[in-house]
């Protein structure tokens, strides 16, 4: 049973690392061709009457690739910055018991000891980041302290644990960091595309750039996007759209959350909690998961 565990965590994190790989090869791909529809449309690229070389596409790559390396470096931290968290005070009893909790989930799931930081904010939720296992930190609001008791917390931490050994963090760190630079290129599209209408430029050569602003300003909102933390309903101020994916529980508590479907699937950044609390009734060969979801109080 071991090995297949260990199996199974190998086969997610190599899965998790394509994963990765194709976020930034993606992103990279997608700068440089809105910098190639730049070049072409504002700057006469590509003919005789243009700069002797794309001046956009090459700034455009130069700024992904600082971003997607930035991202893969120092996103952990950058994340923890801002969110504003803090490390632990060994002297408060609250962040000594979930330093010690941290410590033993990190002992039997064979973790290396993560990082383990604080946000002062009444909203419960929790999130973990990092490059990998040796890099990695988990990071609690105090809210989520005060709520909850050991073994609460425990089943917290050990849900983080979990995003950890698979490499989801990477994932999810990417995503947060390479958003911020998806965001500036779709507010620069934006502008540009009603500013566009008023040049003297060709339809025909507008129309390349349209199609890559147009979807820059209707997808980027997409891109960005147990049972006390449901109930508590306080929102995580600190959070952002590109950070909302990285909680236990979505910050921004919004009533996609709580659906289910094809459409609630993309726009939401988890399952929906009751859904993954019976999942949770099913593995552990508990019956009549649903009705015990829904006639709790807690």
């Amino acid at each position: 049973m071991g090995a297949l565990k260990t199996q199974d965590f190998a086969q997610r994190q190599r899965r998790n690392g394509w994963i990765s790989a194709a976020i930034v090869f993606c992103f990279i791909v997608f700068f440089i061709l809105v910098g190639l529809s730049v070049d072409y449309v504002y700057l006469d690229a590509f003919t005789r009457y243009g700069p002797p070389v794309p001046i956009a596409t090459l700034s455009t790559l130069a700024f992904a690739t600082f971003m997607a390396l930035t991202a893969y470096n120092y996103g952990g931290s950058l994340i923890l910055s801002s969110m504003g968290a803090e490390k632990l005070d060994i002297q408060l009893p609250e962040h000594r018991e979930f330093h010690n909790v941290v410590t033993e989930m990190a002992l039997a799931s064979g973790c290396p000891m993560p990082r383990v930081y604080v946000v002062f904010d009444p909203a419960p939720n929790a999130f973990a980041t990092g490059q990998d296992e040796k890099s990695s930190s988990i990071c609690v609001t105090t809210g989520l302290l005060a709520l909850l008791n050991r073994e609460e917390t425990q089943g917290v931490v050990a849900h983080e644990m979990a995003h950890i050994r698979n490499n989801d963090t990477l994932v999810m760190m990417l995503v947060s960091i390479l958003l911020g630079g998806v965001a500036l290129l779709a507010d620069w599209a934006q502008r540009s595309f009603f500013s566009s209408r008023h040049t003297r430029r060709g339809a025909n050569k507008n129309l390349i750039i349209v199609v890559p602003a147009l979807l820059l300003i209707i997808l980027s909102p997409l891109i960005s996007r147990l049972m006390k933390i449901r109930d508590a309903g306080m929102p995580f101020h600190k959070a952002s759209r590109g950070t909302a994916h990285l909680f236990i529980a979505n910050p921004l508590r919004r009533r996609v959350d709580d659906r289910e479907g094809r459409m609630a699937d993309l726009l939401s950044t988890h399952p929906p909690i009751n859904r993954r609390i019976m999942l949770l009734y099913q593995m552990a060969g508990l019956p009549g998961g649903e009705e015990r979801v829904q006639g709790s109080k807690v």
